[in-house]
């Protein structure tokens, strides 16, 4: 199969349940928004900010070092087991710690009176770290079809559980005439409100271990310490760059929770992490195409054209992006309202969460240079150079203009670090990537924007109208540059 169509094929199957899921929790926005005040939502935002971090922080990069040592070593089976035997360990001493100190921990987060949060989380995070080898195995295998089923059935059980306590349940105990509220009030508890959001992913993550249990009992295993030792030596620097990338992604909720005034902080938290998830479909093709693109990445650096391969995937990769920028901006007149109206003074920090998160994609395409020659060093330095821009950023403005003090610190660490990885890249593994056409792109893309907002009408219907007549523009410059370009030419065949 032609290359670029099989990372299509692979990318849309990887990214069916991640897009369907995110855009159904994409939809479970408005349910949160308009049943729990900014301060409630403000704490789920923060609990999830910490999620992110320390989820990396127990894989430590042993996705990546999968696929690199299963190239390079010929006993894939000890490669996987080996791996798997250390994410264990460290899970289950993660979860001991955790709630051994879950009152302190509470304090510190925020979480003040529950320190049960930090017990659930604890084992959402322990058990996800566990889980993330054997789905990293089965995209290793090309089991894209396995890999999809779980992922969906997760998102499926999570997103469920979400509507049975936070609409069912509550409606049933509300009402007293019904007849299901002797059982309804058995086993929900107002009181608990939003923690129902974290038992529902709780429960999710369970089940989906449970799914995964072939990969994890149906193997012999045998754990290497001499292999170990050299997968931790690629994975370290991986790790640190992934602490470094949450720093990027995350630290921003945290910072506002902790920096801004007690009374409003989770308020303004709450605000800014329900207009981030309006940029979601971004994040959303980014995360899929990346699920298909590392392993397809890794698999085609020893072909003849692997080089030209990147620059045209590169290519496709912004215009997507330009398009998700585009189609999201000139439809805020009705996608505002998924969130409540007291979330929606945030609006504009999202054309800065697009863009910032369509560089941040560029540079994950950009990043293969340094994983395929096997310098991770330079990942985790210009992660840290990123992070560095991140927390001088939000420290210096988060108290002056608070949450779009946030946005414009992402903006400018993922462009920062998409630009000093295009220069090192360069000098260390080269790609001719066709950069007038892609600051074409991007170029048009915030142009057409900007004229959008200078068209103002009191019709929301003519005003999505001419909106949508500027993607169109778009969409037909695109055609003309290209036109059956669009369509990937027979660069390789497998």
């Amino acid at each position: 199969m032609n290359p670029l169509k099989k990372l299509a094929s692979q990318t849309a199957i990887y990214g069916l349940p991640t897009i369907v899921g995110r855009l159904l929790n994409y939809l479970l926005t408005p349910l949160y928004t308009y049943n729990f005040s900014p301060g409630e939502y403000g704490v789920n935002t923060t609990a999830y900010s910490y999620v992110s971090f320390l989820l990396v922080f127990l894989t430590y990069g042993m996705e990546t070092t999968l696929f690199r040592f299963s190239q390079t070593e010929t006993d894939k089976a000890k490669v996987y087991t080996t791996s798997l035997i250390s994410l264990f360990f460290t899970s289950i001493l993660f979860i001991f710690i955790c709630t051994l100190f879950s009152g302190n921990l509470a304090e510190i987060a925020k979480f003040t009176g529950h320190p049960e949060y930090v017990v659930w989380f604890a084992i959402i995070i322990g058990t996800d770290a566990f889980a993330a080898i054997p789905f990293a195995k089965l995209r290793e295998q090309g089991k894209a079809k396995r890999f999809a089923k779980i992922k969906a059935i997760n998102i499926a059980v999570n997103i469920g559980l979400n509507l049975f306590f936070i609409l069912f349940c509550k409606h049933i105990h509300d009402s007293p005439s019904s007849s299901l509220k002797p059982f309804i009030d058995s086993i929900y508890n107002p009181k608990i409100g939003i923690g129902y959001i974290f038992i529902s992913n709780l429960i999710a993550s369970l089940i989906t271990l449970v799914m995964l249990s072939p990969e994890i009992f149906r193997v012999q295993y045998v754990f290497d310490s001499i292999l170990w030792k050299l997968m931790m030596k690629y994975s370290l620097p991986l790790l640190i760059a992934g602490l470094a990338g949450m720093v990027n992604e995350t630290l921003d909720r945290i910072l506002l929770s902790h920096m801004l005034p007690e009374k409003v902080a989770m308020i303004q938290t709450g605000i800014y992490g329900a207009c981030y998830k309006i940029s979601i479909i971004m994040t959303i093709f980014v995360q899929t195409f990346r699920f298909a693109a590392e392993p397809f990445f890794f698999n085609h650096s020893k072909e003849k054209d692997s080089k030209k391969t990147y620059s045209v995937v590169m290519n496709y990769f912004v215009i997507v992006c330009s398009l998700i920028f585009l189609g999201t901006m000139m439809n805020m007149e009705w996608i505002q309202y998924f969130v409540g109206e007291k979330y929606r003074s945030g609006l504009a920090v999202v054309p800065i969460l697009l863009l910032a998160n369509m560089f941040l994609g560029v540079f994950f395409n950009q990043s293969i240079w340094y994983k395929l020659t096997g310098q991770t060093h330079y990942g985790a330095f210009l992660t840290i150079f990123g992070a560095i821009i991140t927390i001088v950023l939000n420290i210096y403005w988060i108290p002056r203009i608070g949450y779009m003090g946030s946005a414009w610190a992402t903006l400018i660490c993922y462009a920062s670090m998409m630009i000093a990885s295009y220069f090192l890249g360069n000098k260390h593994y080269p790609v001719n990537y066709e950069l007038k056409r892609i600051l074409g792109y991007i170029g048009l893309s915030v142009t057409l924007y900007f004229i959008s907002t200078f068209i103002q009408t009191n019709s929301t219907t003519i005003k999505l109208i001419i909106d949508n007549l500027l993607l169109v523009c778009f969409i037909a410059v695109v055609w003309k540059m290209d036109g059956k370009k669009l369509i990937p030419e027979r660069i390789n065949e497998n």
